[in-house]
């Protein structure tokens, strides 16, 4: 005689999502206090605080989920989820850039700025899909039981989106020293925020690469436990793949009058 299977839940508690969620608080008002109170030195202290709290946070969600938590197979679902809503704002992003486009398009010309090089978004491009591979690398050692290894191509990883964050920011103070800044004009508005939005992201997944590399050095994940190690990778893939059409938008479409 067939018994049926029941089901017991299990009711957790945790106080790792507070900190994660006061760090998130503390975002806006470090920059409300930045740009709008004028306070700075508030907003060094807030920003300080909130980086404290999401690092504490994370570190200490990951360490109770990887020593005492199961994984329930969702994962894959809930990156999939967290992609197409990723997609949603960066879809919001680029109908800005194609209406003012198209809307000041007898000005374009004149928004062009002359020290825009296009070749160098052909370098950045490089760096990011180079830390692509890396990723990919890493993921397949970590699932063959090779550690070692699988810290040494996450961390190459880390290197090449660190490196692609870095020459941005430098490209970024060049053309605003050039006087090609945010409020110049359309361009300049939807150029700044499209490559800010995607920036934004790179920085998101180098955060999820320090965690990662944080329980994989520790010992904690273990080869059963693999979802945050491919859902890491596939965002990364996901981020690798949005720059491709961030730079034809707003380098080659938009450098073109």
């Amino acid at each position: 005689m067939a018994h049926a299977a029941t089901y017991q839940s299990e009711h957790e508690t945790s106080v790792w999502p507070m900190f994660v969620g006061l760090g998130v608080l503390l975002t806006p008002l470090t920059v409300l206090a930045y740009f709008v109170w004028q306070m700075p030195m508030v907003s060094v202290v807030l920003g300080g605080g909130s980086l404290a709290l999401l690092a504490v946070g994370f570190a200490g969600w990951a360490k109770e989920f990887f020593q005492h938590g199961t994984e329930e197979g969702l994962g894959p679902i809930a990156v999939a989820a967290f992609i197409v809503s990723e997609v949603v704002i960066f879809g919001t992003v680029f109908v800005a850039f194609w209406l003012g486009r198209i809307n000041h398009a007898d000005q374009w010309a004149s928004f062009i700025p002359a020290d825009l090089d296009k070749m160098f978004a052909l370098w950045l491009t490089v760096i990011l899909w180079a830390s692509s591979a890396t990723i990919m690398l890493s993921q397949r050692a970590f699932e063959r039981d090779r550690r070692g290894l699988a810290m040494f191509w996450l961390f190459a990883t880390f290197a090449l989106g660190s490196l692609f964050v870095v020459l941005h920011i430098g490209e970024w103070s060049h053309l605003a020293a050039g006087g090609f800044t945010l409020g110049s004009n359309i361009y300049g508005t939807t150029f700044y925020g499209l490559t800010g939005v995607h920036t934004s992201h790179v920085i998101v997944g180098l955060a999820s690469h320090l965690l990662l590399f944080g329980v994989v050095a520790g010992g904690l994940m273990k080869f059963n436990q693999v979802t945050f190690y491919r859902g890491a990778a596939l965002y990364w893939h996901f981020v690798d793949i949005m720059w491709l059409l961030v730079a034809a938008n707003v380098y080659l479409i938009g450098s073109t009058s």
